[in-house]
C-alpha cells in the first residue's frame, strides 16, 4: 500500500472516527508497514488522519486489547512483538477452537457458502505462481471464516475471532516465512471442503480442520530451528 493514513480513512466506510482509526491503524500493522517494536506516536497519527488525538489513543486501546499493540513504560505505544511461545500457544488453542467451530457449522453450510469458499481457494491456488504472502493470508482467513462463521456456539465463536486476533500481526509473515506450506495449505482446504460436502461425521471434519491449522505450526516451528 502507498497511499497515506488519510486517504485510507478517506476510503473507509463512514463511521465513527475512532472506529476509522482502528481499520487504518490495524491495517498498517497486519500488512507489516508498522513492523513489531514500531512505535505508534498519536499524535502523528492523528495528524496524517486529521483527527484529534482522542480518536486514535481509543483505537489504539482496542488494538491492545486484541493483543496487537502493547504499551511501555517510558515508550508509548508499539507494535507488539512476536513472540514464538505466544505463537506456539495461541495456533494451540485456534487449532481446537477453530476445528470444533468448523465441525459445529458444517451442518449449516450451503452449496452457496461450499462454492464461496472453493471460489476463494482457487484464488488462493492462482497466488502460488506469483505468490504474495500478505493477498495469500487475506484470502486464507476469507476462506475459514465460510467454514467457521456458521458456528451455532457464540462462545467458541468468540474464541476463534480472539485467535484470530492475536495472530493478525504475524499473519501477513507467517506464509512469507514458510511459503512452501502455502500450496499443501490449498490442497487441505479443497480436502476439507470434500469432507463437509459429503456430510462426513463432526469427529473427521473436526480432526481434519485441527490437523490443517497444527501443520502451519509444525511448518513454522521448524523452519524456525534453522534459524
Amino acid at each position: 500500500m502507498t497511499e497515506t493514513l488519510a486517504e485510507f480513512s478517506a476510503a473507509a466506510p463512514a463511521g465513527s472516527k475512532s472506529e476509522q482509526a482502528y481499520q487504518a491503524v490495524k491495517a498498517r500493522i497486519v500488512e507489516g508497514t508498522y513492523t513489531p517494536g514500531y512505535r505508534l506516536v498519536l499524535g502523528a497519527i492523528a495528524k496524517d488522519l486529521g483527527f484529534s488525538v482522542v480518536p486514535v489513543r481509543e483505537a489504539i486501546r482496542r488494538l491492545e486489547a486484541e493483543g496487537l499493540v502493547t504499551f511501555e513504560r517510558n515508550v508509548g505505544a508499539t507494535v507488539a512483538g512476536i513472540d514464538p511461545t505466544e505463537y506456539l500457544y495461541t495456533m494451540q488453542t485456534l487449532s481446537i477452537v477453530e476445528g470444533a467451530a468448523t465441525a459445529l457449522s458444517a451442518p449449516l453450510i450451503d452449496a452457496v457458502a461450499i462454492a464461496r469458499a472453493r471460489a476463494v481457494n482457487e484464488q488462493m491456488r492462482e497466488c502460488l505462481d506469483h505468490f504474495d504472502p500478505v493477498r495469500f493470508t487475506q484470502l486464507n482467513q476469507e476462506f475459514h471464516s465460510v467454514l467457521f462463521e456458521h458456528c451455532p456456539n457464540p462462545h467458541i465463536l468468540d474464541l476463534v475471532h480472539r485467535g484470530w486476533n492475536r495472530l493478525a500481526a504475524l499473519r501477513s509473515s507467517t506464509f512469507r516465512f514458510v511459503p512452501g506450506r502455502a500450496r499443501d495449505s490449498v490442497d487441505e482446504h479443497e480436502a476439507l471442503l470434500k469432507l463437509i460436502e459429503s456430510g462426513a461425521d463432526a469427529d473427521a471434519i473436526e480432526k481434519a480442520a485441527r490437523l490443517h491449522r497444527s501443520a502451519t505450526l509444525d511448518a513454522y516451528l521448524a523452519q524456525a530451528k534453522t534459524i
